[in-house]
């Protein structure tokens, strides 16, 4: 197995301050809301835009810095990216007005599409082909411990300091990410001979999904019915199709090429990626409610609770490498995948007792693969595509569990409604948790059968040592 130098551990090292400092923001903000109402004299709906409009713009954007930094370098694309997060976290720490804040939100959202494919593409780039599992391992890992800290570091700071210092604190994290990524990560900048930007596929695919992604953001306000809600739902649909007749007439030049497109180990991964993270986002959002509104929990208490998935999906994904180097990927993505299902079952079937200690083994047994899955799912996603196409792979794959975990909560909130009767807590709030989570895990057995059947590589009995991905060359595959 290849040796890793000291300047590539450095360079690793810089990726995951990237990384944790994305991750951290998109969860560390939720348990400020209440205060940032508070402080401008607003209301909750308002306020929800301050995670919303960074969300949205991160997802919608996501593949279209994919595509500039595979054509025009990830280093630069990541410095420009890391430049306007952090520039504009500082300016919405100072905001004066909510409308300020939402707005420096949107643009640290394009910020974070910048960053993420450059971090994923960096990170792959600078590994060993024989070490590839190390990156979706550290950077997966890296951003499960940034998802957990978050409610932990944002409710000390918002009663400590204030809630715009996690904001603030964006600033020196990012600077020395970027500082030591100067120093120590130098990769050649692409060759590509037509740097022509798809303007058309750029602004199909971001409209169409803003369509999508406030469609099923809205839909609890507004109901399913809601001529509204119809309206950006078939917005999506034909834009989308519009995306795909533009895509294919633009060639390689294409916002998302053939050679991608038509990637059959891709597109499973992807497909995978998609029904799991249905559970996913279901566990981040509902637990905690749970918590509040069933156990009586604080929100610092509910970010706490869900320790035994999070802390669990971060020490395991810290470990997806070196157990993918040594058994191969295909036995963690079937494993993994096959824990998320159980994880859910366990949810739906014990949450009745209205008791932390009964949801506890199924919170483990989730954050186990999650843990698992979806950094060596990130990795086989990754290295199915050619090199120069791998910041676009990770958008993709990121963009697939943005948007199937939007897709997902919007099932699972109809269905958590419909089973609760609208109730906020009680018996009923936790019948409508129970047959959320049964849906769900139906979902993930979807993701497990793809996993199992139609993602590259057989199960093979554990060896000794065996590369995660020995043998395994990038090539597309024809319709």
């Amino acid at each position: 197995m290849t040796p890793i130098s000291r300047s590539t551990w450095l360079a690793l090292t810089a990726m995951c301050l990237a990384a944790f400092v994305l991750a951290n923001d998109f969860s560390a903000i939720n348990v400020a809301i209440p205060q940032i109402e508070k402080d401008f004299d607003t209301s909750v709906t308002t306020t929800q835009w301050v995670v919303n409009a960074y969300a949205l713009t991160f997802g919608v954007l996501l593949v279209t810095g994919g595509r500039l930094a595979d054509m025009f370098g990830r280093r630069p694309v990541f410095f420009v990216g890391t430049a306007i997060f952090a520039v504009f976290s500082v300016l919405g720490g100072a905001a004066q007005t909510e409308a300020e804040l939402i707005a420096t939100r949107v643009v640290m959202g394009v910020g974070g599409a910048l960053m993420w494919p450059a971090i994923l593409g960096m990170t792959f780039a600078a590994l060993p082909s024989d070490r590839a599992s190390l990156g979706g391992a550290l950077i997966l890992g890296v951003c499960g411990l940034g998802n957990a800290a978050g409610p932990l570091i944002g409710g000390a700071l918002t009663d400590l300091l204030s809630w715009r210092w996690i904001f603030f604190l964006n600033l020196p994290v990012a600077a020395l990410a970027a500082f030591v990524t100067w120093r120590e990560l130098h990769q050649p900048r692409p060759e590509v001979d037509d740097t022509r930007i798809d303007y058309a596929g750029i602004v199909t695919v971001s409209v169409g999904l803003v369509s999508l992604l406030l469609a099923f953001d809205q839909s609890s306000d507004w109901g399913w019915g809601d001529p509204r809600i119809i309206g950006l739902i078939s917005l999506f649909v034909v834009l989308m199709v519009a995306f795909a007749l533009t895509e294919r007439r633009q060639g390689d030049h294409a916002l998302v090429p053939p050679d991608v497109i038509d990637n059959r180990d891709f597109a499973y991964t992807c497909a995978a990626i998609v029904l799991m993270s249905a559970v996913f986002f279901a566990a981040m959002l509902y637990l905690p409610q749970m918590m509040i509104k069933v156990l009586g929990y604080s929100a610092v208490g509910a970010g706490a609770g869900m320790l035994p998935m999070m802390a669990t999906f971060a020490a395991v994904s810290f470990s997806a490498g070196k157990l993918a180097d040594r058994f191969g990927g295909k036995p963690l993505l079937v494993l993994g995948s096959l824990c998320i299902v159980l994880g859910a079952a366990l949810i739906a079937i014990f949450s009745g007792r209205e008791s932390y200690g009964a949801i506890v083994p199924g919170l483990a047994v989730l954050g186990l693969g999650i843990g698992l899955f979806y950094p060596t799912a990130t990795t086989a996603g990754v290295t199915a595509l050619d090199e120069t196409r791998r910041s676009l792979a990770g958008a993709i794959i990121y963009m697939a569990q943005i948007a199937g975990g939007s897709v997902g909560l919007g099932l699972t909130t109809a269905i958590f409604v419909g089973a609760s009767d609208g109730a906020t807590s009680g018996a009923k709030f936790v019948d409508g948790i129970q047959t959320a989570f049964a849906v769900d895990a139906a979902l993930a057995v979807g993701g497990f059968l793809i996993a199992t059947f139609l993602i590259e590589g057989r199960l093979h009995l554990p060896r000794l040592v065996r590369p995660a991905w020995a043998g395994h060359s990038p090539r597309g595959h024809g319709p």
